[in-house]
């Protein structure tokens, strides 16, 4: 099967520039695929640089080496010597991304907050909505909240909003960092179904879950990420 993702020798290094230069190794050969319906698990200790690499493959960081192939709209981009504006179109066309942390719009309502990736992606402000607000309840969200902006929120709620607008694309990639850190069970056990979803509409994942539970839930594969930090060191 065709890997959705293909990372082969993958690096990145910080460069402090106000401490003289000095240079952090962060990750290095880094190396793996992901199929399409499969959902990768990085493991390993705090620091060594889980993170790093789902900001790599997502665009955020430059990598220093190495190449991370992406099928994109039937082509296969390296996002490591992508241009800017092709990174962008990979993000709204191919691969969706929900963190740790809501990033929303001040005074926007949660329902939109939520419905705005499809509204990108031409769907009807009426389905759209109609979806988020579908995703909101499976989420438990009660529904006199969805008119008020995340902000008013609590943690748990915000993280919850955080993941309706994640889930809510058809993208064919889905990058997850610690989508149930906030959660109370019930909601954790949501959140596994949605990627069982995801991993049954053919959705390729890379997860970062400290959960132990959780991890053995979702996980197809583990990829040990200290392997690639005691290289780097």
């Amino acid at each position: 099967m065709i890997p959705m993702i293909d990372i082969r020798n993958a690096e990145k290094t910080f460069v402090m520039h106000l401490q003289d230069g000095i240079r952090l190794p962060v990750v290095r050969n880094v190396s793996f695929h992901v199929a399409p319906g499969e959902c990768v698990v990085l493991s390993g200790p705090s620091g060594a640089g889980k993170s790093s690499i789902l900001k790599m493959i997502f665009g955020n960081y430059r990598c220093d080496g190495g190449t991370i192939g992406v099928r994109h709209n039937g082509d296969v981009i390296d996002i490591a010597t992508a241009e800017p504006r092709e990174i962008l179109g990979v993000r709204r066309d191919t691969i969706g991304y929900v963190s740790q942390f809501l990033r929303a719009v001040p005074r926007v309502a949660a329902i939109d907050v939520v419905a705005e990736p499809l509204l990108v992606a031409a769907v009807t402000r009426e389905e759209a909505r109609a979806r988020a607000g579908a995703l909101l309840k499976r989420l438990n969200i009660p529904e006199r909240l969805w008119k008020l902006p995340p902000s008013t929120f609590s943690g748990g709620e915000q993280q919850r909003v955080n993941i309706a607008r994640g889930f809510i694309s058809d993208l064919p990639i889905l990058l997850l960092d610690e989508p149930t850190a906030s959660l109370d069970a019930a909601n954790r056990a949501v959140v596994v179904e949605l990627v069982a979803e995801k991993k049954r509409a053919g959705v390729a994942m890379v997860a970062i879950v400290h959960d132990d539970e959780v991890r053995h839930l979702i996980a197809d594969r583990l990829v040990d990420v200290a392997s690639f930090a005691a290289a780097a060191a």
